[in-house]
């Protein structure tokens, strides 16, 4: 009896030693149930949805990584159903969990306020006996210079802070559709042991696998929202808190039980959660290890064969489009370097061409000097090869013309010469039949 007392006594030791650790190593760490619902995730997610029962379904959707929470202690992650308390011109958005038949958990609240003007402030607030009093998260407002650091937990390089505007926050698609006229207002119609078709339950995560998820987006997260220490709608406690508020007494009890301090008992876990996120958002991964005390460390073997594909394959489009430059460029002083496939074209296009309608004697003399004359050519004019056959034609008509016309005077003169004999001789017989003497 005494072993199994030290046994006890040491094992709550080793479960609150390993929790505040993880407190002192994460400043994001509550030690309430709340940690298991990353709040800045929550508002991500409804700045993104387009209905109140899209915003339901994906808070729900175990692909998402946001609901891991587990109120009731059976290991299955709870069930998240919203429902819609509207106040004149503002909506209370609830999140609650069924924790038993006769108990609900209220989880967090949205108030999403509109003025006459058409700006709209919105808030959410974390139920306090999940995280504590006044856990509010809310969007960076460009007309407020207080909470320069959303979150001094957050170790990173400096962020660069998003504002927003009351006017942008009225066009979030889920606030402008909840302030629509023909707005039915959103009631789920879920509760303990009926759930939707499309949702099964799963086993809750560590809390450190979870944290070591969903840390890699707080550069997002804190860039866009902030903690904040006040409600801004101003009938907060008279309307919601104290007339609305559901709670739970076996939450309350499990809480001060310490019951919920195990989710913390497994940080071998947190390197788990970043190789699921490192998974399924690669490009978020390595943005946020470069702002973390990792970006220092050697690159995951599948990021260096990633990179190193890549650069292989940039490098290879980079001699390619190299090659088709030097191939295809114009040269204007430069001769084209001898190719046997241009000689052969080109040999074609002198040997094949005629003038004035008659093709050319193919002689092979003709053909290797046409071919010299082409592989020599310069690119500045494509057609200079065309060209200096042309005029290479055109000169032997014309040495054939001028030939032709010698021999014509040759001819001529051949013919002068014989008539002047012709004419001496007839010219020397007349003169003998005129003279007496002359012997016949």
């Amino acid at each position: 009896m005494k072993k199994l007392i030290i046994t006890s006594i040491l094992m709550t030791l080793f479960v609150t030693g390993t929790a505040l650790v993880a407190q002192n190593n994460n400043q994001d760490y509550l030690g309430l149930p709340g940690d298991n619902l990353n709040l800045f995730a929550v508002m991500k997610l409804f700045q993104q949805s387009k209905t109140l029962e899209e915003f339901e379904k994906n808070l729900n959707d175990p692909e998402n990584n946001i609901n891991n929470l587990d109120l009731n202690g059976d290991n299955l992650v709870d069930y998240i159903k919203v429902f819609d308390d509207v106040d004149g011109d503002v909506h209370n958005i609830v999140l609650q969990v069924a924790v038993s038949p006769k108990e609900n958990q209220d989880v967090a609240v949205f108030t999403v306020q509109r003025f006459d003007n058409g700006q709209v402030q919105i808030q959410l607030t974390g139920d306090e006996q999940l995280y504590g009093k006044n856990y509010i998260v809310e969007p960076i407002f460009d007309n407020e210079t207080r909470g320069e650091t959303p979150n001094p937990g957050y170790t990173g390089n400096s962020i660069t802070y998003v504002r927003t505007t009351p006017v942008e926050i009225a066009s979030w698609p889920v606030v402008r559709f909840i302030f629509l006229p023909s707005y039915t207002v959103w009631h789920s119609s879920w509760y303990w042991g009926y759930y939707p078709t499309y949702w099964h339950s799963w086993h809750p995560f560590s809390w450190n696998y979870y944290y070591g998820y969903h840390y890699n987006w707080n550069r997002d997260y804190y860039e866009h929202y902030r903690r904040w220490d006040y409600h801004r709608y101003s009938r907060w406690n008279d309307f919601y808190y104290t007339g609305r508020r559901s709670y739970s007494r076996d939450v309350n009890y499990r809480i001060e039980r310490g019951e919920y301090k195990t989710t913390y008992s497994h940080p071998e876990q947190r390197k788990e959660g970043e190789e699921r996120f490192a998974k399924m958002h690669s490009d978020e991964y390595r943005r946020s290890s470069s702002n973390s005390s990792m970006s220092n460390s050697t690159p995951r073997p599948d990021q260096r064969s990633n990179n190193t594909v890549k650069t292989n394959y940039n490098n290879f489009n980079n001699s390619r489009r190299s090659t088709t430059t030097v191939t295809n460029r114009t040269n204007n002083e430069k001769p084209v370097v001898y190719n046997p496939g241009t000689e052969r074209k080109s040999t074609s296009t002198v040997t094949n061409r005629s003038i004035n309608g008659k093709p050319l004697v193919n002689n092979p003399a003709t053909e290797r000097k046409s071919t010299s004359n082409v592989s020599n050519r310069s690119v500045s004019n494509p057609s200079s090869g065309q060209n200096a056959g042309m005029n290479r034609s055109n000169n032997s008509q014309k040495s054939n013309s001028v030939n032709s016309a010698h021999r014509g005077n040759e001819n001529k003169t051949k013919s002068e010469t014989v008539a002047k004999k012709d004419n001496k001789k007839t010219d020397s017989n007349n003169k003998d039949n005129k003279d007496p003497n002359h012997r016949r």
